[in-house]
């Protein structure tokens, strides 16, 4: 049986979090859908007048998705090491997303840009999942660090 410490339960709730920002993401797309008139199962609108921000909206879920895998990997293997901070960073990934679906749902796909910050968050899950992969397999770094090297928690 694993183990999972207390504090795990940031990370489930971040994952939490995560589908509902996924489905919300997808319910714009669905009523982008009524209100454009874009039928099932065309994925993007050729309409010369409202095309635009119903493909804006379209990718903006579209673009959540294709990096959801990644995030929910990193947040889940990465919180085994550090929940806090892997939940932390989750929170931050999960607000940019919104942020950017906002923004491009404009209409203007610049104003997606608002949401890049989110960009630096998933670089840290990603580095947090590698460290802890590094911690497993006993990797300590260069020894000149000294006193500077932490085996434990980020």
């Amino acid at each position: 049986m694993v183990v999972l410490s207390k504090e795990y339960g940031y990370v489930v709730l971040t994952g939490a979090a995560s589908v509902l920002m996924v489905a919300h993401l997808a319910v714009k797309v669905g009523k982008a859908r009524k209100k454009y008139n874009v039928n099932y199962p065309q994925m993007y609108s050729d309409d010369p007048e409202t095309g635009n921000i119903f493909n804006c909206i379209q990718r903006a879920h579209q673009n959540t998705l294709e990096a959801y895998p990644a995030f929910l990997f990193c947040l889940t293997v990465g919180g085994l090491h550090c929940p806090r901070l892997a939940s932390g960073l989750g929170v931050i990934w999960i607000i940019s997303r919104e942020v950017y679906a906002h923004g491009y749902s404009s209409g203007d796909p610049k104003k997606r840009m608002r949401g890049a910050f989110g960009n630096i968050a998933l670089l840290g899950l990603i580095l947090t999942t590698a460290n802890f992969g590094r911690h497993l397999l006993g990797w300590t770094g260069p020894r000149q660090l000294g006193n500077f090297r932490r085996t434990d928690c980020c």
